[in-house]
């Protein structure tokens, strides 16, 4: 059943920014277009007109949405987002969405921040996607996971989980390797905030089923060791100064490795994914597996900081 009026004319709103996340301007891209002389010129993240402009102009944006609003915690923000995005509305707060959009898109990505962010929008009964992580700790995980149980229309990811590059091994497909035994990756930044990255582009590889997480890192190093049911060790880092690694999967028969390098591909199947989600009111995965992810992420903090301790998977 869809959950908006019109599934053809999907009227969108995005929220943003934080410190070093540019979803904004390159999310509204994906829906609206984009200025092709502003945005390489002065978009303060470079990375995104690098991907953006590797793309036929002519054939983006995805049927049947538009990004119609946008709101920043600086106006000043929004409104630089609204004139290289090409969005035709900036809003001084996000609250004053409610009655023009139909969905909202929360684009930021501090997990603790993220229920302030969402309850004028849930109170009103919006449906929403927010960045991953969903959160970062028990209680707003505990707050989430009533609210989907309610029946709110609620949709949380990341786009890792959208790679083509790993695609073809997700879902246990890893045949050729035998029987699966370590999976290696690695994220730059702070595991609060790309923690998630690498433990979604691992588990539709895995599968459900984690016991437990170790972290003997520190806040700008983290080193995470996670065990599987299927008696897969996972190995993951999170440490702020590095490039994102290369993915490696080793089976008792071969192993292999995995380069990731088409962002513009997976965050826009991540945004079709949402979109589906409000023409049908099918999810693109089941909410356990949301649950289940925020759980690891939150133990990696929580054995951090405790000098390493094994967090058990509750």
């Amino acid at each position: 059943m869809k959950l908006v009026p019109d599934a053809e004319h999907i009227r969108l709103g995005i929220i943003g920014m934080t410190e070093g996340n540019g979803h904004p301007y390159s999310w509204s891209a994906m829906f609206n277009r984009f200025d092709r002389a502003a945005m390489p010129a002065e978009c303060p993240f470079p990375v995104i007109p690098q991907y953006l402009m590797k793309e036929d102009y002519a054939a983006m944006g995805i049927p049947g949405a538009h990004m119609d609003y946008v709101a920043c915690d600086k106006r000043s923000d929004a409104e630089h987002v609204a004139k290289l995005s090409l969005i035709p509305h900036v809003l001084d707060k996000p609250e004053e969405m409610i009655g023009k959009v139909d969905a909202v898109i929360i684009a930021t990505d501090i997990g603790s921040e993220h229920i302030w962010r969402a309850r004028p929008f849930i109170e009103a009964g919006i449906p929403l996607f927010i960045d991953k992580p969903l959160c970062d700790n028990r209680a707003d995980l505990e707050y989430f996971t009533r609210l989907f149980e309610s029946g709110y229309p609620l949709m949380s990811s990341s786009s890792m989980r959208y790679c083509k590059e790993f695609a073809p091994y997700h879902r246990g497909n890893t045949r050729e390797l035998g029987e699966l035994r370590l999976v290696m990756y690695g994220m730059p930044k702070k595991w609060e905030t790309y923690g998630i990255h690498s433990l979604e582009a691992v588990y539709p590889i895995t599968g459900p089923g984690f016991e437990s997480v170790v972290n003997t890192g520190s806040f700008k190093r983290n080193v995470v060791h996670l065990k599987h049911k299927r008696g897969i060790d996972v190995i993951l880092t999170g440490i702020s100064d590095c490039s994102p690694g290369t993915m490696i999967l080793a089976g008792t028969a071969k192993s292999i490795r995995l380069c990731s390098g088409d962002s513009y591909t997976s965050f826009r199947n991540q945004l079709v994914a949402f979109v589906d989600f409000l023409k049908t009111g099918v999810r693109p995965h089941p909410w356990q597996e949301t649950v289940e992810l925020m759980k690891l992420v939150i133990a990696g903090i929580e054995s951090r900081e405790l000098q390493g301790r094994e967090i058990p998977i509750w």
